[in-house]
């Protein structure tokens, strides 16, 4: 009896043994060198030989002094950036003392109403100093107000202000639901964050274009790489109609992408995304410069593969994930604490889990040479059937009228939740392992410490807007809440009027509520 051909997670195939024949034709152009078109081999000539990924570990919870408690302890153990993680309302435009925000406050990310929050967050850390990333969608433009709002506080120089917003709401709308404003509104929103960086903050990236949630939410790999490329051409399209220079805004485009357990795809898929993209911008688009072409991107390790059942096997799970990564050539990594299956990571995971950076890009080797898997067989052969496939559903994409339309439609939602319901059958049929879920369980308990986020985080932030409330000048609040609505119903760009509103003491609520007014919310 022949056993079945090995397929990958998203139902390539996948040759039991490869040989030179399963190599593309075209493998020489389609290669290039490291840093140059169309960098497939990597973005920098160097790579990591030249300088590591940056260990960004994603964290927030509970008030803004909490945090920066954590943050102070990442940095001090080796982190060389920060990743803020923000809880619901702040995520979807709500204070704190909104009904609407009642047992969510701190419990997913930490909760930022205003700017004295932010002051509390970042204290100690200066900000000309790191970069910081933001996951942050719907609301973005208002965190980065209140983040540029420190800096100048700090005496920072803006125009060398490193880091990146999330500012991705397509993908809101089609896998994860942090959405306020219709997709219209939104994607204004999200050109006018690009064209005031360009002009102020020349050094930040505008937005981290995100496969990670649509993975996360049941996507296959090609799937992931498909509809977060076709997010990135709505963006790109999107800056182009409001007048935007390709070349300009180009270079601050950054990704977001997953790694997941499926090791050779997921090193093929970070591959051909560089590859795809550097097309797309120059074939599609006319971008001449380089640095407009590449596709840099963020990975985070895949938080829906860890398992509440036996949660140090996560450590085995997150180590191949981040391997992957690195020898995919990241920019910069996040690698999920253990414990992530039960509760928010304790500090103790969230250094094993930084040690685990540490470990690979310290003692593996891997670093020492530039994207070391390239030619072998299978690895060029997955790069391009994933490619192949990304590009079929990108051709859908665009026949439906692009991004936008195909999550109006319902498109991206379909597949993904078809994808999501065949690898939960898998699962539940034992044809995809779980360790310890569906094989390999143990009756042995352990216990675990974990963190717990009190209720009583609501009541300690609806007394500090009180006191904002009461200690503000009106009248500059009044002035800077009719100059946000007034902007929002013409085509003048809403960043200066938000970062006087937040300057003025307005809150992330207040300002979402005033837009609310003039755009609408999203159904869904």
């Amino acid at each position: 009896m022949t056993p079945d051909a090995p397929t990958t997670s998203s139902g390539l195939d996948l040759p039991a043994v490869a040989t030179a024949e399963d190599l593309p034709a075209d493998l020489d152009a389609r290669l290039g060198a490291p840093g140059e078109y169309p960098f497939t081999r990597g973005v920098y000539p160097e790579m990591y030989r030249q300088r590591l990924w940056t260990m960004r570990q994603y964290a927030g919870f509970s008030t803004a002094e909490a945090s920066n408690e954590r943050y102070h302890a990442l940095l001090g153990a080796g982190a060389r950036g920060l990743s803020v993680a923000f809880d619901l309302p702040t995520q979807i435009g709500y204070d704190a003392d909104d009904p609407m925000a009642e047992g969510e406050v701190g419990k997913v990310g930490v909760s930022i109403c205003s700017l004295d929050d932010m002051r509390r967050l970042f204290s100690g850390i200066p900000l000309g100093d790191v970069t910081t990333s933001m996951t942050i969608n719907a609301t973005a433009p208002i965190l980065l107000a209140l983040y540029v709002a420190v800096a100048k506080e700090q005496g920072a120089d803006l125009s060398r202000l490193g880091g990146t917003i999330q500012n991705d709401i397509l993908k809101e709308y089609a896998a994860r639901g942090t959405y306020i404003f219709p997709p219209r509104p939104s994607m204004r929103f999200i050109t006018d964050v690009f064209a005031w960086c360009g002009q102020e903050l020349p050094r930040w990236n505008t937005i981290s274009i995100s496969g990670y949630h649509i993975r996360e939410a049941g996507a296959t790999a090609a799937q992931e790489l498909a509809f977060t490329l076709a997010d990135g051409i709505a963006y790109v399209q999107a800056a182009l109609d409001a007048g935007l220079d390709v070349d300009a805004f180009g270079k601050r485009l950054s990704f977001f992408f997953n790694a997941h357990n499926d090791f050779l795809e997921e090193v093929a898929k970070f591959r051909a995304a560089r590859k795809m993209w550097a097309q797309i911008m120059r074939e599609r688009f006319g971008a001449t410069d380089p640095k407009a072409q590449m596709l840099r991107f963020h990975t985070q390790t895949g938080g829906s593969t860890l398992t509440a059942q036996q949660p140090l096997a996560n450590v085995a799970r997150v180590t191949i994930q981040a391997l992957a990564a690195v020898l995919g050539g990241t920019q910069s990594l996040h690698t999920n604490g253990y414990d992530e299956a039960l509760a928010l990571p304790t500090e103790e995971a969230a250094t094993l889990a930084l040690r685990t950076q540490q470990v690979i890009g310290f003692e593996s080797g891997v670093t020492e040479t530039v994207d070391p898997l390239a030619g072998s067989f299978v690895v060029e052969k997955l790069t391009a059937d994933l490619e192949a496939e990304a590009t079929r559903l990108i051709e859908q994409v665009d026949e439906m009228g692009g991004a936008v339309a195909a999550i109006e439609e319902g498109f991206y939602q379909d597949a993904i939740a078809q994808s999501a319901y065949r690898q939960q059958l898998d699962i539940e049929s034992g044809e995809a392992v779980v360790v310890g879920v569906n094989k390999f369980q143990s009756d042995e308990t352990t216990t675990f410490e974990t963190m717990t986020v009190p209720d009583s985080i609501r009541e300690t932030q609806i007394e500090r807007l009180r006191e904002l409330r009461a200690s503000r000048d009106p009248g500059l609040w009044r002035d800077a809440m009719d100059a946000i609505t007034a902007a929002a119903r013409s085509d003048e760009n809403l960043m200066p009027r938000v970062l006087t509103a937040v300057e003025a003491g307005a809150t992330v609520g207040e300002i979402s509520n005033a837009l609310r007014e003039v755009w609408g919310e999203f159904a869904g």
